[in-house]
């Protein structure tokens, strides 16, 4: 989902530096775009954008299109006076994909990601600088949590939780830096304990206990895996 995104968003500001200068495309005294810009596909001629200028920066609304014979509005931008803007993604029905601010083309503060139709809330993120900054969370069309994490410098961070749609606590566990660290639990969609243990740097160490529907069935020593077997001469 990020990198969809952070290659739209490319993409989109790529379409507003190489617009063609036409009799709307004009500059001003010093060579800034002023005014009314309007952009095409190379080949197709079919429209790419359209948006104002005031002596080279952005204001008002940007328009984004599809390269197709009928074009389709895929984005907007609503600049502020600050040169910060509010972009919003569509599918080609006009439903939103997602929405958020971005700062000096990078996406900033809270990111909502909409479900298939553009109603339902998929996924809300907290961003910084263009990485997530703060708590993930991912949620199921019927409106219940399936996933929550706090990010740092676009890495979990801290407890990570997944969920069934009954509320289930299916994993809970911890990263540091983007891996496993920390205690675990796994559960099946009863609530039932299937493994629980520690990770170290993303492996398993130390004892790990196995459990069938909630009764320990057995303890699996992680550490004794990793032991060299011994030569025989």
């Amino acid at each position: 989902m990020i990198r969809t995104v952070v290659i739209t968003l490319s993409v989109l500001y790529t379409t507003v530096s190489f617009g063609q200068q036409t009799k709307s495309n004009q500059m001003d005294a010093q060579g800034k775009r002023h005014g009314q810009w309007k952009g095409m596909y190379e080949g197709t001629k079919h429209p790419r954008f359209e948006g104002t200028f005031n002596h080279g920066k952005e204001t008002g609304t940007f328009k984004f299109y599809t390269n197709t014979d009928k074009p389709i509005l895929k984005a907007t931008r609503v600049f502020a006076a600050d040169g910060s803007c509010l972009t919003t993604f569509f599918d080609e029905k006009g439903a939103k994909v997602s929405e958020g601010r971005e700062v000096n083309h990078k996406q900033d503060g809270e990111w909502k990601y909409y479900h298939q139709g553009g109603g339902k809330i998929m996924a809300v993120e907290m961003y910084k600088d263009g990485k997530l900054n703060g708590f993930r969370k991912v949620f199921f069309t019927n409106g219940a949590i399936t996933e929550e994490c706090n990010y740092v410098n676009g890495l979990k961070q801290g407890v990570y939780k997944k969920y069934n749609e009954k509320g289930v606590v299916l994993e809970e566990s911890n990263f540091t830096d983007g891996v496993y660290n920390g205690p675990a639990v796994f559960r099946d969609d009863y609530g039932n304990k299937g493994s629980e243990g520690l990770y170290k740097n993303d492996l398993k160490v130390g004892v790990w206990k196995i459990y069938d529907g909630g009764k320990l069935v057995k303890e699996e020593n992680m550490d004794a895996k990793k032991r060299p077997s011994a030569v025989k001469e």
